[in-house]
């Protein structure tokens, strides 16, 4: 790891030098580079730097240990040494954590697609209350959302939606929502207070841009009409709906919510790049799935990953066997209370399997 450390130090240290010379100064394009890179290296730089300190504090205080013969200063010596060893297995953590492989997709924006399940009204109501969560959850990080495509089920439910949010680091965080979310509770259509199991499915995929997945306009079959459901009066008096089907995957995106065509048109190019580039990273995935099994999992639709028991006030995500309470609180948007420790546990899982392949 030491090694690792000081390239990484010396790398940076570096990349300001060459910022600094004159032949840079005129490349705007080497600048930018060079930016962006320096821009990622200083987190890791910063606390290199901050862990070779303590070390040296260490030496330091282990010399006054054994040169001194002041006791009042040993003892002093003695408990800052306590301090800054624990300080050292602290920052050696950090750093192993800093180190572990980067997922080139975290940094991007997200695209979450919610579906009800079984369980009818009822799963289309709790596929709405989800969909809210995302989007509040969205607002506390200061991101950005957008509902790029909804259909609702008449009784203000959906069957599916289709929302962007926008913000750094978003599929970080989102992306362990993939998978079926289980609701159990009385349905307010419910007359004899029977509980009722219902499910949606989350799919969360990294929102894909032309230099991540070029699509060829001669694969797309695009089909224009006259949009209905919500929308207001004017959504109904234009062919303004897009239906966008991508020829070599079958695959099918609609989009009516905009009343503009060419704005529908843009909606459903992003959300058919997006399912596009999705497809061909789970790909990869399985193909490194012999090596090593991931606590995100494949985004798979069905594989059940939560669920919301309002009689109990609990939910229990089931990949690391956490139960939490508040259920109003959750919905609110405040979902780093089982997002974090899954963060953790999958750090956990990558720190075990990349000390196991040493």
């Amino acid at each position: 790891m030491f090694d690792k450390l000081q390239t990484i130090l010396t790398r940076y240290n570096d990349v300001q030098l060459e910022l600094a010379e004159p032949s840079t100064m005129g490349d705007i394009g080497k600048i930018q580079k060079l930016g962006s890179e320096l821009s990622d290296l200083r987190p890791m730089a910063e606390k290199i730097t901050y862990y070779k300190r303590v070390l040296s504090d260490i030496e330091g205080a282990l010399d006054v240990i054994n040169t001194e013969s002041d006791t009042e200063l040993q003892a002093m010596a003695k408990t800052e040494l306590e301090e800054l060893k624990a300080k050292q297995l602290q920052l050696e953590e950090e750093l192993k954590v800093m180190l572990l492989p980067k997922d080139v997709r975290n940094d991007k924006n997200v695209i979450i697609e919610v579906r009800a399940g079984t369980g009818g009204d009822e799963a289309g109501l709790f596929a709405m209350e989800l969909m809210r969560a995302y989007m509040k959850y969205a607002d506390i990080r200061v991101w950005r959302s957008e509902i790029l495509s909804q259909s609702e089920n008449g009784v203000g439910g959906i069957k599916e939606a289709v929302v962007a949010i926008y913000g750094q680091g978003a599929f970080s965080r989102l992306k362990y929502e993939s998978g079926v979310h289980r609701v159990q509770r009385v349905p307010v259509t419910e007359s004899s207070g029977r509980i009722h199991t219902s499910t949606a499915t989350v799919l969360v995929m990294p929102e894909a841009e032309e230099l991540d997945l070029h699509i060829d306009p001669g694969d797309l079959k695009i089909d224009v009409f006259r949009a209905g459901g919500h929308g207001g009066q004017g959504v109904n008096t234009t062919d303004s709906a897009v239906r966008m089907t991508h020829i070599p995957t079958g695959l099918v995106v609609n989009c009516q919510d905009e009343r503009s065509q060419l704005k529908n048109k843009a909606k459903a190019l992003s959300i058919l790049r997006s399912r596009l580039y999705d497809l061909e990273q789970q790909k990869m995935q399985q193909e490194r799935s012999s090596e090593r099994h991931s606590l995100v999992g494949s985004g798979d639709r069905s594989e059940k990953i939560r669920t919301y028991n309002f009689p109990q006030d609990r939910i229990t995500d089931h990949r690391i066997h956490l139960s939490v309470s508040n259920m109003p609180d959750f919905l609110s948007g405040n979902l780093d209370r089982v997002i974090d420790p899954l963060i953790v546990a999958e750090q956990t899982e990558l720190l075990s399997q990349s000390g196991g392949n040493k």
